[in-house]
């Protein structure tokens, strides 16, 4: 029977290859103060806007990991009404899609305070608010009572991939973790240290399910720590799933293993550098954004068609599906029809929208984004 990471006669005593690991710390360092830098550039409004993104990604992403797919929209509409941004036009966010974004801000905008067994059973309470995972009861907010195992394929024909430490082991382990957790903080590398966390809480699996992405959140608030921020600018999560496959066999070979952990510390470390790289996208966007504003000023539109222009341009290119129509302009600013053909007559007029393929009730409209995106922002 292969010998799990827990079971190591130096559990937890992780060690690495400094030297091996110390490249990819200050490539991922370099690239987090580049994109610090560009969001130096954006004024506070665009820099929430920019973060209320990230989150976004975020709570889609660390739950498509495990095969959830929340609706995009509720998620917005949580994010949205957390941040002080409009939710006109969103729907009500429903429970679960609530319950991890409070969850997700909680590890990130109080990543100064404790971590305690009682804040992460909260977590836990939070991704499972009806006490259900699916169509099966779980133990919510407390240890799991029984053995957990990964497995995939088939009924019948599983592989175990993973053994989590049998369940009578857990007070203790999670007590040790949340030690370490604390003494890591003043000795130990803030990226080491978010992966050093996230594998050791994958490894101890200490919740009947949600182990996840509650694991990834305590990297997030372990990269918040080391970053100094409130704010979560990238989604480690949206990367993560960009290379699930990778994630799951460097988790599995960390696992497998002793408690020598330079292969896992080389991918986490070097995936936050590609999460921060693919962030800069969404930033540039930000900076075109408020580029947008300077060419167009506010002033001279009404409340209504500010209100719908900001929406657009957060939603992105593509982010309407089927795009503007007069009864999305109205579900969103509670205008008549009439008023809304006007608003929206009088932007395609200025070239502030352009009318896509149609006529009719099946006009519809969009931002320029080609010019939008074509432009020169950088910072």
């Amino acid at each position: 029977m292969a010998e799990y990471l827990w079971q190591s006669p130096a559990w937890p005593r992780f060690h690495w290859d400094a030297a091996a690991v110390l490249t990819a710390v200050g490539e991922t360092r370099f690239a987090q103060g580049r994109l610090l830098g560009r969001l130096e550039a954006l004024g506070v409004h665009e820099e929430v806007r920019v973060e209320a993104e990230a989150l976004v990604q975020e709570a889609l992403k660390t739950s498509e990991i495990e095969g959830e797919h929340l609706s995009r929209d509720s998620v917005r509409s949580s994010v949205a009404r957390r941040l002080g941004l409009d939710a006109a036009g969103l729907p009500a966010p429903d429970r679960n899609a609530d319950g991890l974004v409070e969850m997700l801000l909680d590890a990130t905008n109080r990543s100064d305070a404790p971590l305690t067994a009682e804040r992460l059973k909260g977590w836990h309470a939070a991704l499972f608010p009806t006490g259900y995972s699916g169509l099966t009861k779980i133990t919510v907010a407390d240890w799991r009572p029984g053995p957990i195992q990964v497995v995939s394929g088939r009924a019948g024909r599983e592989r175990v991939h993973y053994e989590a430490p049998p369940a009578e082991r857990l007070p203790a382990e999670m007590e040790r973790f949340l030690a370490g957790w604390e003494s890591d903080r003043g000795s130990l590398e803030g990226l080491l240290r978010a992966g050093v966390a996230h594998l050791w809480f994958e490894t101890i699996h200490p919740f009947d399910d949600g182990n996840g992405r509650l694991g990834r959140a305590v990297a997030e608030m372990a990269l918040a720590q080391t970053e100094g921020s409130r704010r979560r600018c990238y989604s480690l999560s949206a990367q993560i799933a960009a290379e699930r496959e990778v994630y799951y066999r460097a988790l599995e070979e960390a696992q497998l293993g002793g408690c020598e952990i330079t292969g896992w510390l080389v991918w986490f470390v070097g995936c936050v550098k590609r999460a921060v790289e693919r962030s800069e996208g969404e930033v540039r966007l930000a900076v075109r954004r408020a580029l947008f504003w300077q060419r167009q000023p506010a002033s001279t539109l009404s409340d209504r068609q500010v209100k719908v222009l900001n929406r657009l341009l957060e939603a992105g290119p593509g982010g309407f599906q089927g795009g503007l129509t007069n009864r999305k302009y109205r579900g969103m600013t509670k205008a008549s029809a009439a008023t809304a053909l006007r608003d929206l007559q009088d932007l395609a007029d200025r070239g502030i929208l352009v009318r896509k393929v149609g006529g009719g009730r099946s006009t519809s409209y969009d931002l320029p984004w080609e010019e939008i995106l074509g432009g020169k922002a950088d910072p």
